[in-house]
């Protein structure tokens, strides 16, 4: 499926559980339904469908102009732009505690969507950028681009998780989140 380029005939996406506010202009937004609890998980945003761009960086916004979409209607992904609580400079993220944003990540990867090579990035304040090493697990995906709003920094990460680490998933998400049945009766 065809999908739209950005200038320099780049597939443009990105992603994030919540719609980034930074998010590049041009490039369709993509990011996961809360909880993942629909088959269809994720939301669509296109740049070129939106009258009010700044109404659509909300949850409640991008709920009204996005478009509900399962994988069989995503493509290739060049960015995720993950929400952060803090992240350290080694690019270990601190999130929320459920772990959303690295199964969004782990399922993209099972369907294809996303590999090594793609960019994970995260916005923060300096305040959340933390000095001291945070634990990390397998599923933990690394970020490869922190910016502040005075610093960039590239940190050298670790490998990203190769997709769903199915041992560490209670029986009770399989239940909640579809695209979890739907992935786990491919196995």
């Amino acid at each position: 499926m065809a999908g739209r380029r950005d200038d320099q005939g780049q597939p443009g996406r990105s992603t994030a559980s919540r719609p980034p506010a930074g998010a590049p202009r041009g490039k369709d937004r993509l990011h996961g339904r809360p909880r993942l609890r629909d088959e269809e998980c994720f939301l669509r945003l296109d740049p070129a469908d939106l009258e009010d761009y700044d109404a659509a960086t909300t949850v409640s916004g991008s709920s009204k102009h996005g478009v509900q979409v399962g994988p069989d209607e995503l493509e290739e992904i060049d960015l995720i732009v993950s929400g952060s609580v803090a992240v350290t400079e080694r690019g270990a993220r601190v999130g929320k505690g459920e772990g959303y944003s690295d199964l969004e990540y782990a399922i993209l990867r099972e369907f294809g969507f996303v590999d090594d090579e793609t960019t994970v990035a995260t916005t923060v304040h300096d305040r959340q950028l933390l000095e001291a090493d945070v634990a990390v697990d397998p599923h933990d995906v690394p970020m490869d681009l922190l910016v502040t709003p005075d610093r960039v920094l590239r940190p050298e990460t670790g490998e990203k998780p190769a997709g769903i680490h199915w041992d560490r998933l209670e029986e009770e998400r399989l239940e909640e989140i579809p695209v979890l049945r739907l992935l786990d009766d491919g196995q």
